[in-house]
């Protein structure tokens, strides 16, 4: 008998989830509800008590928020790149948001004509959602030795106040949308917003880190990409380390791969002939394909099928399915990729420190934009949006501008 009530009052549940979401609580009828999970009304009725009733079942029984908090924190460990840590978790939410529109307009709308009880319900669930994206947040925040003079937590609770804001008014509201008002520019404007004000470097490392950061906009992360003469004398530091090192300073400058991508390759996803060298990058999110180039900032190193890459991954002998190994022929990890860099970059200093790793992205950005690719190519070689992308095309052309007066003096 017991097992029959629950398996009743979870059908009315669906049910008026199901309507919720398709039409908002106001215009859903208990009468619709009872018909959807085939039962009686009055059935409803002595379950519930009424709507409110239902909705606070919904709230408290469903495990939506619960869902919510662990799909909004990413599978892995947190980033390098706190950037895009938080990118990835204002378009989460959005993406979450906008398949319920209805419902969003909803529980927030009408929020004040539901009983007290139904309100906590909901100021719970969203208290569970901001303490689990906040111990995430925590862990990035000592990861990457952020100050804030705020909690975790509330960071957490701040930007999602932001983005339901968002997110509240573009499902309401019909208005010319200024460009403020642009999907990717909101998430990039939200995410500045809070990187520039709730977190920050710590001054300890400030210095260190500074030319690490990309900026958008007037708050624009900064773009620091390495002069050719640098990137071969790297490259030359790295070939002279070994076979191994050669092939992954290659990649990081003939492809312009991140840390965390590179670790992730594996030898089959490596596609290459006498026409074309290709990696395939393979992401919780999507799949993408780069040309590996035989060309780097106006030397060539090797060809399609015969490159630092290729002689790398022809001389090993092991059955490791990973493209690039440690010391002890495991895997490679982000903190081995990164040893491995300061060891080639050890002599070398520019005018703001040390090399970092992520120039190397960076440079190769640039030089592809040099060359004549258009945003919207790189954008799709990268998984980078244009917005993005933009401080790398203002960059580039300042460098065509500094080579073009540098070229008129000659003459």
């Amino acid at each position: 008998m017991m097992s029959q009530i629950s398996s009743t009052r979870h059908r009315i549940v669906q049910a008026a989830l199901e309507l919720f979401v398709a039409q908002g609580v106001t215009n859903t009828t208990t009468r619709q509800i009872a018909e959807l999970a085939e039962v009686n009304e009055v059935t409803l009725f002595r379950q519930f008590g009424n709507k409110h009733g239902l909705v606070l079942a919904l709230i408290e029984e469903s495990g939506a928020f619960e869902s919510l908090g662990e799909l909004l924190v990413l599978p892995t460990s947190p980033s390098e790149d706190t950037y895009q840590v938080l990118r990835e978790y204002v378009n989460k939410v959005l993406l979450a948001l906008e398949r319920v529109p209805e419902l969003i307009r909803s529980l927030v709308g009408e929020a004040s004509q539901y009983p007290i009880e139904n309100r906590r319900a909901l100021g719970h669930g969203l208290a569970h959602v901001n303490q689990t994206m906040g111990q995430y947040l925590a862990s990035v925040i000592e990861q990457e030795n952020l100050s804030t003079s705020l909690s975790p937590e509330t960071i957490a609770c701040l930007l999602n106040v932001v983005i339901l804001g968002y997110a509240v008014t573009k499902f309401t509201i019909t208005t010319e949308q200024s460009e403020l008002w642009e999907r990717d520019t909101f998430i990039d404007n939200a995410v500045n917003l809070f990187l520039n004000g709730a977190m920050s470097k710590s001054t300890a490392s400030a210095n260190s880190v500074s030319m690490s950061i990309v900026k958008t906009n007037s708050t624009a992360r900064e773009v620091a990409d390495l002069p050719a003469n640098l990137v071969h004398q790297i490259l030359q530091q790295a070939k002279k380390t070994g076979l191994q090192d050669y092939a992954l300073a290659y990649v990081l400058f003939a492809a312009g791969l991140s840390v965390d991508e590179i670790i992730s390759l594996q030898r089959t996803h490596e596609i290459y002939d006498t026409q074309a060298h290709i990696l395939q990058i393979i992401t919780h999110e999507s799949t993408r394909q780069v040309p590996v180039n035989q060309w780097i900032m106006g030397k060539r190193y090797g060809s399609y099928n015969n490159n630092p890459l290729t002689k790398w991954l022809k001389s090993r002998k092991d059955n490791e399915t990973a493209m690039f190994l440690n010391e002890a022929g495991a895997p490679a990890s982000k903190l081995d990729i990164q040893q491995r860099w300061e060891k080639w970059t050890s002599m070398i200093l520019t005018p703001e420190g040390a090399p970092l790793i992520n120039q190397a992205q960076q440079t190769w950005r640039i030089e592809m934009l040099m060359r004549g690719m258009s945003l919207e190519n790189l954008s799709i070689l990268t998984g980078c949006t244009i917005t993005q992308l933009q401080p790398l095309a203002r960059r580039a052309k300042e460098k065509a501008a500094i080579e073009q007066a540098t070229r008129l003096d000659q003459k």
